[in-house]
């Protein structure tokens, strides 16, 4: 191959690249959108529990991102790992409108948007809060949780 052949191969493969990076989309079975949720859900309060692990995404244990990531995998949906890319990959959802498997954000620590819970209904949520700490329900209502919350996010599954 030519050197400008090369060049001109190796130009198409990296604008592809970067294209493919930039528009993320979760990937999911065909299951519809709100029995994916549900599913998600049923997983995540299946791991109430579980411990607290930094970076971890298995039964042995969670951290917040890692409790979404493997409860929509178990659900068939293959969404972003961490908090800041579940965040940038879902769309907003008015206070008033969160459903079942929508993703709520925090403040923690002084850092926005820096954690995250699966909504499982009745103003609840489950997640991963910190070391020394389980996987448990807390309620969107406390007014620590009231205070430090950010907004809500849906990953888009309709595509």
């Amino acid at each position: 191959m030519s050197g400008r052949n090369l060049t001109l191969t190796f130009c198409l493969v990296s604008a592809w690249t970067l294209a493919s990076g930039c528009s993320y989309q979760p990937t999911q079975t065909a299951q519809p959108p709100a029995k994916v949720t549900s599913i998600a859900t049923k997983y995540a309060l299946q791991m109430v529990g579980t411990p607290y692990r930094y970076g971890g995404n298995t039964p042995r244990g969670f951290d917040c991102s890692g409790l979404i990531h493997y409860s929509y995998a178990r659900a068939g949906v293959t969404v972003p790992r961490t908090t800041s890319q579940q965040r940038k990959y879902s769309r907003p959802v008015a206070h008033k409108d969160i459903q079942i498997g929508d993703l709520l954000f925090f403040n923690q620590s002084g850092k926005r948007w820096s954690h995250v819970g699966l909504y499982i209904s009745d103003n609840r949520f489950v997640h991963a809060p910190s070391t020394g700490k389980t996987v448990h329900v807390a309620s969107l209502t406390s007014r620590y949780w009231r205070r430090h919350f950010v907004g809500a996010r849906r990953f888009d599954l309709d595509r």
